[in-house]
């Protein structure tokens, strides 16, 4: 079986039933990976596939939305995000400002900045669910993935958590 959509095309399921699209998609000057997938093609609505191709045409807004979701967790001393700016602070050191790409003085403002977004993926049987439906992957390096922040957004585009990849 298969499902069309305008956006995805001809989105064919597996022999298990589940369902897998990618592409690389510009952002700027940087190219993040979009994965859909879905565990049973069943579960995947019309309006679910609308909304998700709706996020990867908008994906500068959600990236936006996503940052300062980050940005608004920083006073949060017991935050993810807190962590990992400190993890990055340590692990490069006094070479961390050759990694930013704006120096403003702030550094959670300017590791925030320069994070790059590495994947989003979206998991379309959770429209409308508790679980995200969308996860954006963020690093500093994208050679090291283990040092990732996760934001993880509802079918509205909301951003549910932000949390560490470890």
């Amino acid at each position: 079986m298969a499902i069309e959509h305008d956006y995805f095309g001809l989105l064919a399921s597996g022999p298990d039933g589940s369902i897998f699209w990618s592409e690389t998609v510009d952002l700027g000057d940087q190219v993040v990976t979009v994965d859909l997938t879905a565990p049973d093609q069943d579960d995947v609505s019309p309006d679910a596939l609308d909304i998700a191709a709706a996020l990867i045409s908008g994906l500068e807004d959600v990236d936006d939305t996503a940052r300062r979701a980050m940005l608004a967790e920083v006073d949060d001393r017991t935050s993810e995000v807190t962590e990992y700016i400190l993890q990055q602070q340590e692990a490069y050191g006094d070479e961390l400002e050759e990694v930013l790409v704006d120096v403003s003085g702030d550094a959670a403002v300017d590791i925030i900045r320069s994070l790059q977004l590495i994947s989003m993926t979206i998991l379309a049987d959770e429209h409308g669910g508790s679980e995200p439906f969308a996860v954006l992957e963020y690093a500093l390096d994208a050679d090291d993935a283990d040092e990732a922040l996760l934001v993880n957004l509802a079918s509205d585009g909301t951003v549910q958590s932000v949390m560490s990849a470890d």
